[in-house]
């Protein structure tokens, strides 16, 4: 089946073009586009992790969200920007000039049906910056469409609760936070007889410079593990997995309520608003 997690009526390609042409109060309208990887996850994990997040929690939220908000689920992007993984085999990647194109052109397609709120909603961390800058693109050229560049993670959710400091930190490719999503969405995926705890290699010590945050260095992944884990895959279990998975989804839910009710701020069309000075 086409709509795989999502629910079958909020799967955008199962309308009619008449169903919607006639869709009522279309400027409000959500359209969430999951996107994600095909690219390695370790020994244990499959290549579709990062779509398989993005989907998987999105279908949960449309399960749970009032029917009285109008949201639908684009098809998922699968292939993204993954260079960073090349080096495995497997990876299939897309350049950053390729993913922005698609994101635009996609779009201006839903801009042209009459839609004007458009999530992406991704799930791979090597790609926040493209879908931030097409975003931005976006609205500049056309000021009454709203983009969302999202990144499934940073709603509020349940992992600060469950997963370990360091693993915090560090586990951010296959440990124990995407693993056990994955024991909860696909276990039958999960091989977690080849699990294996790598956290990076050879980052610097007291030092600024990090592998993430304020100031970080660039990267591949080979420089840094070379099973392809950064992170403790160890550890993860189902219980976990659905107690994630549970918490994303509340926040999806809420979010898409939040997109719903949003209005882009538009100081430049209000002449009631003096200049400071």
């Amino acid at each position: 089946m086409m709509h795989g997690f999502i629910p079958p009526a909020r799967f955008f390609p199962y309308l009619t073009w008449p169903e919607v042409e006639a869709m009522p109060n279309k400027e409000n309208v959500v359209l969430i586009q999951p996107a994600g990887a095909i690219e390695q996850h370790g020994p244990h994990l499959p290549l579709a992790v990062d779509a398989a997040i993005a989907t998987g929690v999105l279908g949960k939220a449309l399960q749970a969200l009032e029917p009285e908000v109008p949201a639908y689920a684009l098809p998922p992007l699968y292939y993204g920007k993954s260079n960073e993984h090349w080096h495995f085999p497997g990876t299939i990647t897309l350049s950053a000039q390729t993913l922005g194109q698609v994101l635009t052109e996609s779009s201006e397609s839903l801009y042209r049906a009459g839609f004007r709120k458009l999530v992406w909603m991704n799930a791979h961390g090597g790609q926040p910056q493209v879908f931030e800058i097409a975003a931005r693109d976006l609205h500049q050229r056309y000021p009454d469409l709203t983009v969302f560049p999202l990144f499934t993670w940073r709603v509020p959710n349940a992992a600060a609760a469950l997963i370990d400091p360091e693993e915090l930190e560090y586990g951010i490719h296959a440990g124990d936070a995407e693993t056990s999503l994955m024991l909860s969405l696909l276990p039958n995926q999960v091989r977690m007889d080849r699990a294996v705890r790598e956290y990076p290699h050879g980052l610097p010590t007291d030092s600024l410079l990090s592998m993430e945050g304020a100031l970080p260095f660039a990267w591949v992944t080979r420089d840094l593990t070379r099973s392809g884990v950064l992170g403790d895959a160890t550890v993860a279990t189902v219980e976990k997995g659905d107690r994630l998975l549970a918490s994303l989804t509340e926040g999806w839910v809420r979010l898409i309520r939040d997109v719903y009710q949003f209005q882009q701020p538009q100081a430049w069309a209000n002449p009631d608003i003096s200049t400071p000075g």
